[in-house]
């Protein structure tokens, strides 16, 4: 992206109804925001066990929170109603998706979408490999080598030869281009130092998951920018970027009993051990868990998952979102970009609790793009 403006995006579930999706695209435009990015899931991360009417009033529409969409068929379908946002997900891996059949996917996009596609990347998650077989090994060397096979597809179309230890391509011949201006962007969801420095070496952009504080964020995307200068890149060409699970209420104190919702209370179960431990708490599914990286919902039984739930100390649930007034959050926002976020992606939990809440949700979005706007 590579400009100084900030940018405001709209996380939509790739998951049944379609005409929901379509309905939050449509929304997506009529508030003003950038752009769409979707997930790339086999399955959620909350469990069945805590998907019920009682729990939220989306289960009234959808019996199980499984479903999901295959992403590219999903975005070529959006590209018809996106108008002028741009499209990505946000993030698939390299391990189920081979890497040039990923630039194929993005390239083909680029010709129905109307501005660059954005292609996230991590370097993959438990729960969408180990079930159904997949490897889950070296994954951060899986993903270096595909940037370059990547690169090769995006950058230097035509004869390919690619000779790795995960990928091979002996004598491969790839030519599609995007047309003029549409060029896809690739985006690193990275966190750990490895993925921060491939990040500087590789991507055009930076999508991490949600980063507590402003000061850390400065901090991890120093060192981008570092790697960046390293490799003979330009650092302020890479747009800095981040996926925020959005908590939004009319007052602090209704903000903050929806920290108590069991479904958001899992999302600080879902923080590795190393963050419990930093505040002085012992993480419930052992010391080496590396938070959403290693959880499989449904290999927890309900009696373990209530068990671990909890233990979980409001402390972290709160570190765990974007949360507040929406002039609490919008000041939050303004801390972030300082600190050098460009693009933030949200993901309006509080939609979760009730057709009123998601109401109210979706009206308040409108307050921070208005409020946000340079």
């Amino acid at each position: 992206m590579g400009d100084n403006r900030f940018h405001l995006a709209l996380v939509v579930p790739a998951q049944p109804p379609a005409f929901g999706i379509i309905g939050l695209v449509r929304l997506a435009r009529l508030l003003g925001y950038d752009a769409v990015m979707v997930w790339d899931h086999l399955q959620n991360f909350v469990p069945r066990v805590l998907w019920t009417p009682r729990t939220t009033w989306m289960a009234r529409l959808q019996q199980s929170p499984h479903p999901y969409y295959d992403f590219a068929t999903l975005l070529g379908y959006l590209s018809a109603h996106a108008g002028r946002l741009r499209l990505g997900v946000g993030v698939t891996d390299v391990i189920r998706r081979h890497p040039v059949l990923l630039a194929q996917t993005m390239l083909t996009l680029a010709h129905f979408a109307k501005r660059p596609p954005i292609l996230g990347l991590g370097a993959g998650e438990a729960e969408n490999l180990t079930p159904y077989g997949f490897p889950f090994d070296q994954p951060v060397t899986r993903l270096e080598e595909a940037l370059g096979l990547l690169r090769c597809c995006l950058d230097n179309p035509g004869e390919i030869r690619f000779f790795g230890r995960f990928y091979h391509v002996p004598d491969g011949i790839f030519e599609l281009t995007a047309p003029r201006g549409r060029k896809p962007e690739l985006w690193l969801g990275a966190h750990g130092p490895r993925m921060l420095e491939l990040t500087g070496r590789y991507a055009d952009g930076w999508y991490p998951n949600w980063i507590a504080t402003p000061e850390e964020y400065a901090q991890k995307l120093a060192i981008i920018r570092a790697a960046a200068a390293r490799a003979g890149r330009n650092p302020e060409a890479l747009c800095p970027g981040m996926q925020a699970p959005l908590l939004l209420a009319p007052t602090e104190r209704a903000a903050r009993a929806l920290l108590s919702h069991p479904a958001l209370r899992l999302t600080a179960l879902l923080l590795p051990a190393a963050d419990w431990e930093a505040l002085g708490h012992k993480h419930p599914l052992g010391e080496r868990f590396r938070g959403y990286l290693d959880f499989v919902p449904e290999r927890l039984t309900p009696e373990e998952l209530r068990r671990a739930l909890r233990v979980v100390p409001p402390e972290l649930v709160e570190r765990s979102f974007l949360w507040g007034t929406p002039n609490q959050v919008v000041e939050r926002i303004r801390a972030y970009r300082a600190a050098g976020l460009r693009f933030l992606s949200v993901l309006p939990a509080s939609a979760l609790r009730s057709p009123g809440a998601a109401l109210w949700t979706f009206l308040a979005l409108r307050h921070l793009r208005r409020a946000l706007r340079d």
